[in-house]
């Protein structure tokens, strides 16, 4: 089984992820910005969670947040932290790399 993880720098001008894995770390530039990566992280969590059928509430809970924080990271209003994300992956029963791999489709 590969392990992937996955850090996202943000520096000023210059975006972009090293995927590290158990074979050698890749560089990804992106030139999505923040609310963009945002907007797809929320709602790729959005189509997980409503996919399993589970409520904004119980994943929230899961993850250990409030719902209304889950809503806003849902709705692309803030940027959480790669933390929380983790926390609600965890909470959907889904792999880290199964939520970021929507800022590699349609640049």
């Amino acid at each position: 089984m590969l392990n992937i993880h996955i850090l996202i720098l943000f520096k000023q001008k210059c975006r972009y992820a090293i995927v590290y894995s158990t074979k050698r770390p890749q560089i990804w530039y992106m030139s999505l910005k923040r609310e963009e990566v945002s907007k797809r992280i929320g709602d790729r969590l959005r189509e997980i969670r409503l996919s399993k059928g589970l409520s904004i509430e119980k994943v929230a809970n899961g993850a250990n947040i409030d719902y209304t924080q889950l809503s806003r990271i849902e709705l692309g209003k803030i940027n959480t932290s790669i933390y929380q994300v983790y926390c609600i992956s965890r909470s959907l029963d889904v792999p880290v790399p199964h939520i970021f791999h929507v800022l590699d489709q349609g640049e």
